[in-house]
């Protein structure tokens, strides 16, 4: 059989992901598995229309397809992001119809199920045949165990296309509506105070609804406002992978665009940010998706700590919740607070106006307060993975990370709290004898979970 390798990773071959595709060619030689680097070659792919369409007719000669790429910033790249909205913009989805498909990604495992769930809906709508993902850690090639698990992944994939079994679909296709929003008049300007309010939009039509939400929201305010367009933002490319960043935060491009400067002023630089987009496919635009890639000079250290963050969105979210997720983590994870999500779906203006209006009055309050909700399982997991490997085998090559971890307390494993390390091991002890844990699991563990609690009770 013929499978095309749809690489989505900015190296090309020098990737870690293409490492497991080059396992699964050499254990699988019956089998051609031709790459394609089309998160590489995304420029050249935009401007030339021939290199698109021999990518086209390889997939439609193929038997397969392998949606093959890194995780960057809880989905695919922005580069492969671009590459799937080609296919819709250039009328060819009916080339992927019927194909065997399936998903491999590479990573530590920060939210990878947001990017396969994607690829997945992705399908879907494509009216592929998803055979399932497959998503390791990027060094688990290493492992005897996770090899055979690969091959055991591979074997099923290429089965499944030989004897042509059925797959479930697993994401229903979206239902976008016609509703045009009309705002209607701004009754009363929300003073900002001293607080700085940053929108930020990728849309290019004023008349377009989220045009319009934006002007009305924009509207509602008299100080201390910008407004910046992200199509007129100095991006000269997405994020290469090379990781330069890692060592003191300094960009790759940093000579080269104005991205890290436009980030570190006016980003950083504000109290309170509106992100404001339309769903492309099952995401936000690759332009959008460019802005969080490009951010990752951060590197794993939250520098929107306390802000407060509004999204304003148009198209059927409630439709998509991969998306709210991926939008939710990544605040959570950067330590802001997220107020709300308004959109255009429930097709009625006046409510939308009002949605917006007590989005505007809630930030700035919000932000006048310094109110930021706890992180849920999204924020709390997530930060543990990166604390865990930045402690360890990511060290090096992420300097600047390790630094600011250990500066900040973010290194606050369990194992150092000695206290509670003998206390359990007295527990466990007095556990063994059978009168002592009766008394324990029966009488007295749940008073004891809310003591604690009820001297700040009587406390406070």
């Amino acid at each position: 059989m013929e499978i095309i390798v749809l690489n989505g990773s900015p190296k090309g071959d020098l990737s870690v992901t293409m490492q497991y595709v080059h396992f699964v060619q050499k254990k699988f030689p019956q089998h051609e598995l031709k790459i394609l680097n089309v998160g590489q070659r995304i420029k050249t792919i935009e401007k030339d229309e021939s290199a698109f369409r021999e990518i086209v007719d390889a997939i439609g000669a193929a038997d397969g397809v392998l949606w093959a790429f890194p995780v960057y910033f809880l989905l695919v790249p922005s580069n492969y992001k671009r590459f799937i909205e080609l296919i819709r913009e250039r009328g060819v989805e009916g080339v992927f119809k019927n194909k065997y498909s399936a998903s491999l990604s590479t990573s530590i495992h920060f939210h990878d199920h947001i990017a396969h769930n994607y690829i997945n809906a992705v399908c879907d709508d494509l009216d592929m045949r998803y055979a399932g993902g497959f998503s390791p850690d990027m060094y688990d090639l290493l492992k005897e165990k996770e090899r055979k698990r690969l091959i055991l992944f591979t074997s099923h994939f290429f089965e499944t296309i030989e004897k042509k079994m059925p797959t479930p679909r697993n994401f229903s296709p979206l239902v976008h509506s016609s509703f045009k929003y009309v705002p209607g008049d701004v009754d009363k300007k929300i003073g900002t105070g001293r607080r700085k309010v940053c929108v930020l939009t990728d849309s290019k039509e004023r008349e377009a609804n989220l045009g319009r939400m934006v002007h009305h929201f924009t509207g509602m305010f008299h100080e201390n406002l910008e407004v910046i367009d992200l199509n007129e933002v100095d991006i000269k490319g997405g994020c290469l992978g090379c990781i330069q960043c890692a060592y003191d935060g300094r960009c790759g491009y940093d000579e080269k665009d104005g991205y890290a400067g436009f980030f570190n002023t006016q980003v950083k630089g504000a109290d309170v940010l509106v992100f404001a987009g339309s769903i492309e496919d099952r995401y936000l635009s690759s332009r959008w998706k460019l802005f969080f890639d490009r951010s990752f000079f951060n590197n794993h250290a939250p520098v929107l700590t306390g802000k407060q963050v509004g999204f304003i969105v148009s198209g059927p979210l409630r439709q998509v919740p991969n998306l709210r997720q991926a939008l939710e983590a990544f605040c959570e994870i950067q330590q802001a607070n997220v107020v709300d999500f308004i959109s255009d779906e429930c097709g009625n203006s006046p409510e939308i106006d009002a949605l917006l209006e007590g989005l505007a009055g809630r930030l700035i309050r919000f932000a006048e307060e310094g109110y930021v909700k706890p992180a849920g399982f999204l924020g709390v997991g997530g930060r543990k993975i990166f604390r865990d490997d930045i402690y360890g085998r990511l060290r090096f090559p992420f300097r600047a990370d390790h630094h600011y971890y250990k500066k900040n307390g973010f290194y606050d494993f369990p194992q150092r709290d000695y206290k509670t390390r003998v206390r359990n091991a007295i527990m466990l002890l007095l556990t063994r004898i059978p009168s002592v844990r009766k008394e324990i699991y029966t009488g007295r563990i749940k008073k004891e979970m809310v003591k604690p609690l009820e001297k700040v009770l009587d406390r406070d």
